[in-house]
């Protein structure tokens, strides 16, 4: 464990109580698998399906009836969890300033100016961590359930770029070779942007196997 993760470990939040945990396997148990079958057209099997982040699962049918969140109370969101994370760094000695933006229904809290491999982990495993905390943290004041992204030093946009590339070289593979392509396993962000850039190239792909080991698969046009 390196000194960074170690201070982390004594963040207050960082050992969630019942209260919160159950709010967590709530917001779990109401979305659906977030793997998608995309066809040509880039049609989804849900309606509203947003962009997720890495191990973040698109919202269920049920809650793509909800009502907008106000940008007040993104804003709101978005101030507690800057609070937050800015309580991390502190803690963890770490450096780093904290951008706040709203795109779409979901703020966005983002630590710039350093480089911070320790909050990312491997595959953003560590991030998606911080993230799920910082949710349960605006949570806990707002009695609000919280979709807010947190990214650390841009990784979650350089992800996406990478992805991308692999989705589309995967398509380009298909449609050369008239054979099925399967990829190595992903993270339900990174399928979800494979998936898009599939379909943007005009094939069609489905997520297969059990996690951690569920994959894509390229199949050729029909």
């Amino acid at each position: 464990m390196s000194q960074a993760e170690d201070k982390l470990s004594d963040v207050p939040g960082a050992a969630v109580d019942e209260d919160l945990a159950g709010v967590a396997q709530d917001e779990n148990d109401s979305v659906v698998d977030e793997d998608v079958e995309l066809d040509a057209d880039g049609e989804d099997d849900l309606d509203d399906v947003e962009d997720v982040t890495e191990g973040d699962d698109p919202v269920s049918p049920g809650d793509a009836d909800e009502p907008s969140v106000s940008a007040v109370d993104l804003e709101q969101e978005g101030e507690i969890a800057a609070d937050y994370v800015e309580g991390l760094l502190d803690i963890a000695d770490l450096d780093g300033d904290i951008d706040m933006d709203v795109e779409g229904n979901r703020a966005v809290v983002s630590v710039v100016g350093a480089t911070l491999d320790e909050l990312v982990g491997r595959r953003g495993e560590v991030l998606e961590a911080l993230q799920e905390l910082t949710r349960l943290a605006v949570h806990r004041q707002t009695g609000e359930r919280a979709r807010l992204m947190l990214d650390v030093g841009g990784y979650r946009a350089r992800r996406r770029e990478e992805l991308t590339e692999v989705g589309r070289d995967a398509a380009e593979e298909v449609k050369r070779t008239g054979t099925p392509k399967h990829l190595a396993a992903m993270t339900p962000f990174e399928r979800k942007i494979v998936h898009g850039a599939v379909a943007d190239a005009g094939l069609r792909s489905e997520s297969e196997g059990e996690e951690p080991s569920r994959r894509v698969v390229v199949y050729p046009a029909e």
